[in-house]
């Protein structure tokens, strides 16, 4: 195919763009593997349009973390003091805008949802808000009351009491919902160091993983798993095998916080677990958190986990009947809108993504690629329609016809997106029949009393931030810049990283502004140097239908070889 090229040819391409000529031989340049449904979607989505979304990131963290908003809908945080786990008080989000089910005045303000606000704290803290000390409030100290050691669990979990858990949202019945709280925790506590009582919280969750998996032995086929009991389960809700990438991941991260070598050890236990399956168990996002954790094992590790099957499984999405059926990653076009890159059901309806799921996919996938760099031009095209497709969402990104609440962008100043998009209509409206795509969401479903509202849904919008933080628009229109350090956690970042990927037939020149003047650009796909001593901006050069992947590296110190590896001050820039 044309985008794996004569290795002499496309170094030649490369050559023709770099600033210099460079007699030093830094490797072969790295080929490029696809991904088959990447090849599916287009390289030029339409209608294109760029989306500030660190703008959209600001905005929700001031309206949801104010206690007195003046906005139409409403205030959406309270202070809960019931105590929980940890004698301090915290706070509650709404899941979706004045779902009846929330709020001070309804179950006695405990029923609140820990992925809504660790996912609010997180985006928050990538784009630079600092929630240890904002109006008073240690939002980062009180969201430990998740950590639910009343009921033996001793885990972040998705309520601080199993008295409200049977209300929604999944919790000690569902996998994946007792796993993600403490992904998201990690990834918090990375971001926000040295809050106090975390590092003790981290350890213990450390504890319980590890118990977990040196259970499980290899064998993830249960529903959820009972952490006070220590004891897999199975209910009415589908096996969870990708609940492996979960345990794999935090266990690492304890590994490379911690140094024990004992989670080393689980990492690897249950990443194998997960890599052992025989077909994809894909729901949500632990499968692609599990992956992340595979490329970084090889790399790091000397792993050989099976990361294109792997990458497979999400894309292609689940199969297996006793699996939830149809999850993957939409590659499609619905009316005049190209949806591609986004996550959901691929059969419900039709289609259903969910802007929540796509955010919080590209959060291990773009730094996956400084560990398997074969797969930079397949994610940087992939991020290019998830990115473009995600706007789709927010109630002034789609035309009114296009979604189920016309004329009430205004609610929320259009801050709090829709919960989904689907093809078509599911709720029997006259107006939207034959309309393709469908901006809604579930949340008059859950509750008879749940006003239409509710289908803006904080519970997808929280996590905004990373993208906020993560993507950067260049002067070349669809030319994304996408930083790969930025959610690569407990990771070395000594050296700014992005990829960059050019959609188009022919070859481009971005305009590109380091992090710090006096630095040289080097691209660890093609092994050469593509500027050096930059000062300012400069244009570099982006074959066509390609990636770059650039690191900023001080000026004038040179790559060294060793073991098929590249280093930069005895740090690692590049693996073999």
């Amino acid at each position: 195919m044309k985008f794996i090229a004569d290795l002499f040819l496309f170094a030649c391409l490369f050559s023709l763009f770099s600033c210099a000529t460079e007699p030093a031989n830094y490797g072969n340049p790295v080929a490029q593997t696809n991904i088959h449904r990447v090849e599916l979607m287009p390289n030029m989505p339409q209608p294109y349009s760029f989306l500030d979304w660190k703008k959209k990131a600001r905005q929700f963290d001031e309206y949801v973390f104010d206690f007195n908003s003046k906005l139409p809908a409403g205030p959406m945080i309270w202070l809960d003091n019931n105590r929980r786990n940890l004698p301090q008080q915290t706070f509650g989000l709404f899941t979706a805008v004045n779902d009846v089910r929330q709020g001070a005045e309804v179950n006695n303000g405990e029923f609140h949802e820990s992925l809504t606000s660790l996912s609010a704290l997180l985006g928050a803290g990538l784009i630079g808000i600092d929630k240890t000390n904002q109006n008073g409030y240690n939002f980062v100290k009180m969201i430990q009351n998740y950590f639910n050691r009343d009921n033996g669990w001793n885990i972040m979990m998705n309520n601080t009491t199993s008295e409200v858990g049977h209300l929604g949202g999944g919790y000690g019945r569902d996998w994946w919902y007792d796993v993600l709280p403490n992904v998201l925790f990690y990834n918090v506590c990375d971001v926000f160091p040295g809050v106090e009582n975390a590092e003790f919280i981290q350890r213990i969750i450390a504890e319980q993983f590890y118990k977990a998996d040196s259970l499980l032995d290899g064998n993830y086929d249960y529903s959820y798993f009972d952490y006070g009991q220590m004891k897999g389960m199975v209910n009415h809700i589908p096996l969870q095998q990708d609940a492996a990438g979960g345990h794999g991941y935090v266990l690492y991260a304890a590994y490379k916080k911690f140094g024990d070598p004992r989670y080393l050890t689980r990492a690897k236990s249950a990443i194998e677990a997960l890599n052992n399956q025989r077909e994809s168990r894909f729901y949500e996002v632990l499968l692609p958190i599990g992956i992340y954790t595979a490329a970084r094992l090889n790399a790091e590790e000397g792993m050989n986990f099976d990361v294109r099957k792997m990458l497979d499984w999400v894309f292609e999405g689940t199969k297996s009947r006793t699996g939830r059926t149809g999850w993957g990653i939409i590659a499609d076009k619905w009316g005049e809108y190209d949806v591609s890159g986004l996550q959901g059901s691929i059969t419900d309806g039709g289609g259903y993504a969910f802007l929540m799921n796509g955010i919080l996919t590209a959060m291990p996938f773009v730094p996956m690629v400084k560990y398997e760099p074969q797969f930079a031009r397949s994610v940087g095209k992939w991020m290019l329609n998830n990115v473009n497709a995600s706007r789709f969402f927010y109630p002034d990104e789609i035309p009114d016809e296009n979604q189920w609440l016309p004329g009430m962008r205004g609610y929320t100043n259009a801050i709090i997106a829709y919960e989904g998009l689907r093809l078509k209509d599911d709720m029997n409206n006259p107006r939207l029949e034959g309309v393709h795509p469908v901006a809604i969401g579930d949340g008059p479903k859950w509750h008879k009393d749940n006003p239409k509202e509710s289908m803006f849904s904080l519970y997808s919008t929280a996590p905004v931030g990373v993208f906020g933080a993560m993507v950067e628009k260049t002067n070349v229109e669809r030319i994304l810049k996408l930083d790969c350090n930025i959610t690569d956690f407990y990771s070395d970042r000594s050296y700014p990283t992005f990829l960059i990927y050019n959609p188009y037939e022919e070859d481009k020149k971005v305009a590109y502004t380091p992090e710090k003047d006096g630095v040289d650009l080097f691209d660890t796909i093609s092994k050469t140097y593509l500027a050096r001593s930059v000062t300012g901006t400069v244009e570099i050069g982006i074959p066509a239908d390609y990636s770059c992947l650039v690191v900023e590296l001080p000026s004038g110190v040179e790559v060294e070889k060793e073991d098929g590896k590249l280093l930069v001050n005895k740090k690692i820039i590049s693996y073999e």
